[in-house]
């Protein structure tokens, strides 16, 4: 019997392992399944919730919708469309129209914008880039002199005749009007 029972010792020794390797296969199956299913169902939920949204913002835009059908049922929302859309009059009114409004408003129409808008010439890339090369490629020389020319408009300085650079035109006009009223006085 020792023999017997060694046998079934071991048999029984040999499939603990299996059954263990098997028992968290199945265990590890079971939780990607429920993992799944419960990722699955999160989407389905946030595409509820979304679909309800979207729903809402239809019935709101329906309403506005039935709202703007009802006012074209009273007259005097008509008689002030067509005032306003088409210039209307009553008889016996004038009409005014202005040809200019931003000049009024400080506003500018849709038409003046897009008129702005297409006067800007937009050039294509390489175009672009040949412009900066040749505005890099300019001598130093070039660049010191304009410099030099902006430095010295800023700071005022005066030329040989004793005027300043900055607003030359200026004082030259008040000392000729000093000459001139000086003129006046000895007649």
């Amino acid at each position: 019997m020792s023999s017997k029972s060694r046998k079934k010792a071991s048999r029984r020794g040999s499939a603990g392992p299996i059954a263990f390797f098997v028992a968290v296969f199945i265990v590890a199956l079971g939780s990607i399944q429920l993992a799944s299913t419960f990722h699955t169902y999160a989407l389905n939920m946030a595409e509820l919730n979304g679909l309800k949204k979207q729903e809402a913002a239809l019935i709101a835009q329906k309403q506005e919708l039935e709202n703007d059908i009802a006012r074209w049922d009273d007259k005097a929302y008509v008689t002030a469309q067509a005032r306003d859309r088409l210039g209307f009059v009553f008889p016996g009114e004038q009409a005014i129209r202005v040809e200019h409004p931003e000049a009024v408003t400080g506003e500018t129409t849709e038409d003046a914008k897009k008129t702005d808008e297409s006067q800007k010439t937009i050039l294509p890339w390489y175009k672009e880039m040949a412009y900066s090369f040749k505005q890099a490629d300019q001598s130093d020389e070039v660049k010191s002199k304009s410099r030099e020319t902006s430095e010295s408009t800023s700071t005022g300085e005066s030329d040989a005749n004793g005027t300043s650079l900055e607003s030359g035109g200026q004082q030259q006009t008040s000392q000729d009007n000093n000459q001139q009223q000086s003129g006046d006085q000895q007649e």
